[in-house]
């Protein structure tokens, strides 16, 4: 049986950044179930399109995560900072997003309902709901028209079993001053005002984090199948590492079920998302980034359009759909739906498909909710007391940015790896 140290499941953005900071790197080893590192962070390159396996546009608040990364890719790679477009496509028209601080670019008969229904809405000091909270915050219009069927559409589950701040920080808020002020002044900042992308894709992040680890330290097409909490053994495809600590991207469930930790599946709720990558042979739409569609009549809840990232002259397209964790997919029936509802939107014409590729995120979004986080809480606790620590979007079981799940690694590794 192998002994290590620092054992650390999953390959993606969380273990590698976990890796890079320990101080003595050599003290760690990462299995990967898949062929290559990356995560869901990942690039195609394929008939002269570059896309990710969705949309991985790094948010950074803090400059000095981007400069070690953007440092490591090497001078001959160019990373664009981009100041981010983004709209919505209501009934037809381009409407500045967030929805709910642009009403006055409505047609002129929606502007009056949804200004009438913010100002007289039924606000409270709390919410149980997502759902709840919106028709609270921002009145029935603002609700109905964009709020409620873009996020049902996004989570493929009914908002009233989400917590009221289920997005956290990366919810767009806006009061009635707010709404008022932006009809004069504009100001749609957010969280993600502005993006870092490398004309190589996501994938050169991947490659930042593994610029400083060798090779042999990530282990390719091995899987995490059992977990001896008591004599802290880890089961691998691979064979058997005894481990002083477990750093565990897996989805949580996933984690307590190898480590034969009882709970209830149904408090882990999600969603998976099928994204299409979609190359045609000519320019389209020029005036965003990505583009939000609320209409519950066409199939996605995103576009996005990596020719305006890169100034290419064929449009470049990723799509991306929401399903429930059990529903089925047909990849060639999904591609027709899009391409004909690509159309009824406007976005794409007489435009010919000439490559594209196919990806299903499962798990994507994780549904949050009180007993859900919890339990989640409870059961990262107990793993933690045996030295298994279960972090990122899907082993914390939250919703958070790339660059959260770095600084949740370089946390955890100042904690345990003195």
């Amino acid at each position: 049986m192998k002994s290590v140290e620092f054992l650390v499941a999953g390959a993606g953005v969380t273990g590698l950044a976990f890796m890079n900071a320990l101080e003595d790197k050599g003290r760690a080893l990462c299995i990967e179930r898949a062929s290559e590192p990356g995560g869901y962070c990942k690039t195609i390159r394929q008939d002269g399109f570059v896309w990710d396996y969705s949309g991985h546009f790094f948010h950074f608040r803090h400059p000095d995560i981007e400069r070690f990364l953007v440092e490591r890719m090497g001078e001959n790679e160019d990373v664009r900072v981009i100041e981010k477009r983004s709209s919505i496509l209501f009934e037809g028209h381009r409407i500045d997003f967030p929805f709910q601080k642009n009403i006055h670019q409505l047609p002129k008969t929606d502007f009056i309902e949804c200004l009438h229904d913010l100002y007289f809405r039924e606000q409270r000091d709390s919410y149980s709901d997502f759902l709840g909270m919106l028709y609270g915050k921002f009145g029935r219009a603002i609700t109905e028209k964009f709020l409620r069927p873009y996020n049902e559409k996004l989570y493929a589950c009914s908002l009233d079993t989400l917590d009221a701040d289920a997005m956290g920080r990366f919810f767009p808020y806006a009061d009635l001053e707010d709404v008022m002020r932006n009809m004069k002044e504009s100001d749609n900042t957010s969280y993600n005002g502005t993006f870092t992308y490398p004309s190589g894709g996501a994938i050169q992040y991947i490659n930042a984090l593994l610029h400083d680890l060798d090779s042999d330290q990530i282990h390719l097409n091995v899987e995490l199948q059992g977990v001896d909490l008591e004599n802290k053994i880890a089961r691998t495809t691979e064979g058997e590492y005894r481990f002083e600590h477990l750093v565990s991207a897996l989805p949580l469930p996933r984690l307590l079920e190898i480590a034969k930790i009882e709970f209830e599946s149904e408090l882990y709720t999600y969603n998976k998302v099928l994204v299409f990558n979609l190359g045609f042979d000519r320019k389209g739409w020029k005036e965003d980034h990505w583009v939000y569609i609320p209409d519950p009549s066409l199939r996605f809840y995103r576009v996005g359009f990596y020719d305006n990232i890169f100034d290419s002259d064929r449009m470049s397209l990723y799509v991306e759909i929401g399903m429930g964790p059990d529903e089925s997919v047909s990849i060639e029936g999904e591609l027709e739906r899009v391409l004909q509802d690509l159309r009824s939107a406007g976005i794409v014409d007489e435009h010919e498909l000439v490559s594209w590729h196919s990806v299903v995120l499962d798990p994507a979004y994780v549904h949050i909710h009180g007993a859900g986080q919890k339990d989640a809480l409870e059961k990262r606790g107990i793993l933690r007391s045996r030295g298994v620590h279960s972090v990122g979007r899907y082993g914390a079981w939250k919703y958070c940015s790339i660059e959260d799940n770095i600084l949740e690694a370089r946390e955890l590794a100042s904690q345990i790896g003195d």
